[in-house]
């Protein structure tokens, strides 16, 4: 196995989703790899946790990472956050992301869990993409 792909995979995801147009125009710049300390804009996407997995063949070494991508909004409803996770999704799904280390196989939509948080005011998805990764 090897991890050594994880912070370019990580970076890459990043990018792709503070570069997309369409989710811009939902989020504008409110895509962050960990949320900022103080106010917090109404709706945000944040990278998560991640698990990942060895997938190592007898072509070399390689990882299977589970993302998580999490959309947050204080919108009442769902839409909002519905609105956003899809663009999320589109920006990431078979994306051809080119890494610093390494490369990607493929990049999949695995899961989501839409849920409220707290009192109930803010509304929060998270979503989960298998990405598949060969360290060259």
């Amino acid at each position: 196995m090897s991890y050594g792909v994880a912070a370019a995979l990580q970076a890459a995801v990043y990018e792709a989703l503070s570069g997309d147009a369409a989710l811009a125009a939902l989020v504008g710049d409110a895509v962050f790899d960990a949320p900022p300390a103080g106010p917090l804009p109404g709706t945000y996407v944040t990278l998560g946790p991640e698990l990942t997995r060895d997938r190592s063949d007898q072509t070399g070494h390689g990882a299977l990472h589970r993302i998580t991508v999490s959309v947050v909004t204080d919108s009442a409803g769902f839409q909002a956050a519905k609105d956003v996770a899809a663009a999320v999704s589109d920006a990431l799904v078979d994306a051809d992301l080119t890494l610093a280390r390494g490369r990607l196989i493929y990049l999949n939509f695995e899961r989501a869990l839409a849920r409220r948080e707290g009192s109930g005011a803010r509304r929060r998805i998270d979503l989960w993409f298998r990405a598949r990764v060969q360290d060259d």
